[in-house]
C-alpha cells in the first residue's frame, strides 16, 4: 500500500498504538509515535503528529502528556479500569457454569481491552477450592438463546438430560421435548436456572440451563401471563435451597444469635426476626419445604431447632430418625 494510501488510515492506527501499547507507566514519545507509524508504511510529521493527537482527544480519548521520564503520550482512562477488569478476570475464571475452554476464550477478549502491560496482570489462575467447571459447552449459547426467547416473547422446545451412574446422559421423557414459556433467568449455587411456565404441567418450572439441549424458539407467543403477575424472583429464590422444589410453608426457626448473618445472607433483610433470650433469636420465613431445606438446617448444627409448623417439625424428626438407623451398629453398609 502506498504511503498516501497509508494516510486515510493514520488516525486509526494512531487510536490502536494508545489503546494496545501505552499507560501511564508506559507512554509513548513523539519519536516512538512517529516510529512505529512509519514502520506501517505511514509518514507522520512532528505538526500533523501533534495535530492528529488532538483530534483523537478531540474525539473523546484522554491522552496525556507525562513530562517527567519515562516521558511521552499515553492513554490515562478506558471504558475499565484495570480493577474493574481483574474483577471479571476472576469471575470468569471461577464461575462454575463456563467451560475451561469458553473462560480462557473470555479472558483473552478481556485482556484487550487493557494495554498489553496491564493484559499481563490479568493473566492469573483464580484458586477456588473443590472447583468443577462445567461441562457443557452449550450452556454459554443456551443463554444467549433463553434471552433471545424471552425477549421476543416466543415458547421453546428442547430436551432435558439427567446424569446416570455410569456416568453417561440420560435424556428425561424419553428424549421428548419439554414446552416452556420462558420468564426468567436465575442464578443460584454456582449454575444458571431458566425460570418458565411448563405449558403441559401447567405450572411455574425451574430447568439447569446446562442440562438443557437441542433449544429450539417456536413461533407461538409464551403463556402463563397470569402465574407471572404476581411473581417475585428474589423470593422464590431465597425459599427455595439448592433449587430443589417441595411444599412451600411459613417456619418458624430459633437460631443461636451467632446465625443471625447466615440467616440475613439466606433470606435477606426484610427477614421476621424477633430475640428470644439473650444468646437466641426466632426467624419466621417462606421456604419450599424439602430435603434439601432440612440439610441447611442440619448443617447448621446443635444450635437451630424447627419450632413450627408440627408437621415440618415430625418430617424433620422422621428424617432425623431414619438417617440415625442407617448409621446404627449392626446395619448394613459398604
Amino acid at each position: 500500500m502506498a504511503k498516501s494510501s497509508n494516510q486515510k488510515v493514520k488516525l486509526l492506527y494512531l487510536m490502536e498504538l494508545f489503546f494496545e501499547e501505552t499507560d501511564e507507566e508506559h507512554p509513548l514519545s513523539r519519536k516512538n509515535l512517529g516510529e512505529r507509524l512509519e514502520s506501517q508504511g505511514i509518514h507522520a510529521e512532528r505538526k500533523t503528529l501533534y495535530n492528529d493527537i488532538e483530534t483523537l482527544k478531540s474525539f473523546g480519548m484522554d491522552i496525556v502528556y507525562r513530562k517527567e521520564p519515562p516521558e511521552g503520550y499515553f492513554l490515562a482512562s478506558r471504558n475499565f479500569e484495570l480493577a474493574e477488569l481483574k474483577l471479571l478476570v476472576d469471575a470468569v475464571q471461577s464461575s462454575k457454569f463456563i467451560t475451561q475452554k469458553k473462560s480462557d476464550s473470555l479472558i483473552r477478549k478481556i485482556e484487550k481491552l487493557a494495554s498489553r502491560y496491564e493484559a499481563r496482570s490479568l493473566q492469573r489462575q483464580v484458586v477456588v477450592a473443590d472447583r468443577i467447571k462445567a461441562m457443557n459447552e452449550s450452556i454459554y449459547y443456551n443463554v444467549d438463546q433463553l434471552h433471545s426467547a424471552i425477549v421476543l416473547n416466543r415458547q421453546i422446545l428442547f430436551q432435558y438430560f439427567e446424569w446416570t451412574v455410569s456416568k453417561e446422559i440420560r435424556l428425561k421423557k424419553s428424549g421428548g421435548d419439554y414446552r416452556v414459556s420462558p420468564w426468567a433467568l436465575t442464578w443460584d449455587n454456582e449454575n444458571y436456572y431458566l425460570i418458565g411456565y411448563d405449558m403441559d404441567a401447567q405450572i411455574i418450572k425451574h430447568f439447569r440451563v446446562d442440562r438443557m439441549l437441542q433449544i429450539k424458539l417456536t413461533d407461538q407467543a409464551r403463556k402463563g401471563q397470569d402465574a407471572f403477575g404476581n411473581f417475585d424472583l428474589a423470593r422464590y429464590t431465597k425459599r427455595t435451597f439448592g433449587m430443589f422444589g417441595g411444599k412451600e410453608d411459613t417456619v418458624r426457626i430459633r437460631f443461636h444469635n451467632k446465625y443471625v448473618g447466615v440467616v440475613i445472607d439466606r433470606f435477606g433483610r426484610d427477614v421476621s426476626l424477633r430475640p428470644d433470650g439473650e444468646e437466641h433469636f426466632i426467624a419466621r420465613v417462606e421456604v419450599a419445604v424439602s430435603e434439601q431445606f432440612y440439610g441447611w438446617i442440619t448443617g447448621l448444627g446443635r444450635d437451630v431447632e424447627i419450632l413450627s409448623p408440627q408437621p415440618v417439625v415430625e418430617e424433620y424428626r422422621k428424617l432425623l430418625s431414619d438417617l440415625a438407623k442407617k448409621y446404627d451398629k449392626g446395619q448394613g453398609g459398604v
